[in-house]
């Protein structure tokens, strides 16, 4: 691949962190839109974590294959009812790169439906993270880009399988917690 792309070990790299975060979704199939804002941290993980060895031993993979893992942890405030909703959730994901800017990811649970999955992932020329991850019922893609070193934007989109059809969008902004950076 080109030199001048960032790596994913790059990328991971950059976005480690604590983050505030203001997302805007819409769900079109129900005409529904929801704000909320969230504080995300993420960090990496060490492979001989028991969260991450349990992943691989969920997908039947050896626990040695070159990997880097990270964990995202998340508060989120929403306006989805009238009383706002408080929901905390961890994420722990797998990246097992097939080059420097192109693989797979392991996830203990999916985002759009609520279990182990696996996504496809690259980095583009632009380097905007792309990850796709088909489910029994719904793909879920996503781009995430930095607009600066300590700004990111996600972009994603859930689609139907079978019909392709747009179920939902939802476009975050994240804004580095700088005070973070002096721990």
């Amino acid at each position: 691949m080109t030199k001048n792309l960032t790596t994913i070990n790059q990328f991971i790299n950059k976005s480690i962190g604590e983050w505030k975060s203001i997302r805007s979704t819409h769900t079109l199939a129900f005409q529904e839109f929801e704000n909320s804002t969230s504080k995300i941290y993420i960090k990496h993980i060490d492979s001989k974590n028991k969260k991450i060895v349990e992943i691989f031993k969920n997908y039947k993979l050896s626990s040695n294959l070159e990997s880097i893992a990270i964990s995202i942890k998340w508060q989120a405030i929403s306006d989805w009812e009238d009383d706002d909703i408080n929901e905390r959730d961890e994420n722990i994901l797998i990246f097992l790169p097939k080059d420097e800017n192109s693989g797979i990811v392991l996830q203990n649970k999916g985002y759009t439906e609520s279990f182990i999955s696996s996504s496809n992932y690259f980095v583009d020329k632009q380097n905007n993270l792309h990850i796709k991850t088909i489910y029994k019922s719904t793909v879920s893609e996503e781009r995430i880009s930095f607009l600066s070193t300590h700004i990111r934007s996600r972009f994603s989109t859930i689609r139907n399988q079978g019909d392709k059809s747009v179920i939902q969008t939802s476009h975050t902004s994240e804004i580095r917690n700088l005070a973070s950076l002096k721990d």
